[in-house]
């Protein structure tokens, strides 16, 4: 007896490639449907869009117009966002104070938005004048809008904090007695 060939053009070949390709189909297909399920579940679950508040420079001085502190905050888009907003506030905390609160001045407490389509979004601002002795850090408040300006997201990060230590004592010379110095 003669073994037996499948031929391409024969009926049990042609079912075993259809076989082979509608199996590599529905794993591929399996495959996309898995990750899309993913994604889902894990915008669903309330997955955290990418945002960090940071202390980027911490300037003590003894003269206080040149105490500062530089706080940065940065944001990715999230999916239907195409717009984003920050906004940095400074929280200052001086000795005796149990809990900071928020330092009122021109220019301070104002939104800060991104160009409409900006995928990563960096904002720094630099506080200067500080007091001292005292502690500061930042509030980075961030919110993602659509294509009407509705609200989609916030969210709100705190800074590590900046501290000013009180300045020296200054030297005050002794006061003069009237007695000549030696040798004069």
């Amino acid at each position: 007896m003669r073994p037996r060939f499948l031929n391409a053009s024969s009926a049990p070949a042609r079912r075993l490639s259809t076989w082979i390709a509608c199996a590599v189909a529905l794993a591929v297909l399996g495959q996309a449907c898995l990750a899309v399920a993913s994604a889902r579940a894990a915008q669903g679950a309330g997955v955290r869009p990418s945002v960090s508040a940071t202390l980027e420079q911490c300037v003590t001085a003894v003269n206080q117009p040149e105490r500062s502190a530089t706080f940065a905050g940065e944001m990715t888009a999230i999916a239907g966002s195409t717009h984003m907003e920050m906004r940095i506030d400074v929280l200052e905390r001086l000795p005796g104070e149990a809990l900071f609160h928020t330092v009122s001045a021109p220019g301070l407490g104002v939104w800060r938005g991104s160009a409409p389509g900006v995928k990563v979004y960096k904002y720094l601002k630099q506080f200067t004048n500080l007091s001292a002795p005292a502690f500061y850090r930042a509030a980075v408040r961030f919110r993602w809008l659509n294509a009407r300006g509705r609200l989609m997201k916030a969210e709100e990060l705190r800074t590590s904090h900046c501290q000013q230590p009180a300045p020296p004592p200054t030297v005050t010379p002794p006061p003069a007695t009237g007695v000549p110095p030696a040798g004069a």
